[in-house]
């Protein structure tokens, strides 16, 4: 297995904590937005596109703050993919901080699919 780099994107968002979180950390919000359609059994979460699908184990989930997964192709290593919903506390902004690993030589790439991904949870949020 190839070493992957870490990498972490944040955007800014005018949505509630509550409300994005749903998009988060939910089969149906993460449909509507992230995958073609999302199923989940317990921990375990099933991400179908149209090309295939992809099985990722939920690690951590905290009320209104954070999300991780990891993909199964992953399991025994330390690679992730995490979404951390930031407050500020005195202007109360939001930010969404993605957390993801890709190889080297597919760093731009993944940057560029999560950026359409959050284009389109954006369009879903009204929050563009």
């Amino acid at each position: 297995m190839s070493l992957k780099t870490k990498f972490r994107l944040e955007i800014d968002f005018h949505a509630s904590p509550q409300l994005l979180f749903q998009y988060l950390s939910t089969p149906s919000g993460l449909s509507e937005w992230f995958a073609d359609n999302v199923n989940s059994r317990g921990e375990l979460f099933t991400f179908i596109w149209d090309d295939g699908e992809e099985q990722a184990r939920l690690l951590t989930k905290k009320s209104h703050e954070k999300v991780k997964f990891q993909w199964d192709e992953d399991e025994g290593e330390d690679y992730y993919f995490e979404f951390f919903i930031q407050v500020d506390d005195i202007t109360k902004d939001v930010s969404l901080i993605i957390t993801d690993f890709a190889e080297e030589d597919e760093l731009e790439e993944a940057k560029m699919l999560w950026e359409n991904s959050i284009g389109a949870l954006k369009q879903v949020l009204g929050s563009t």
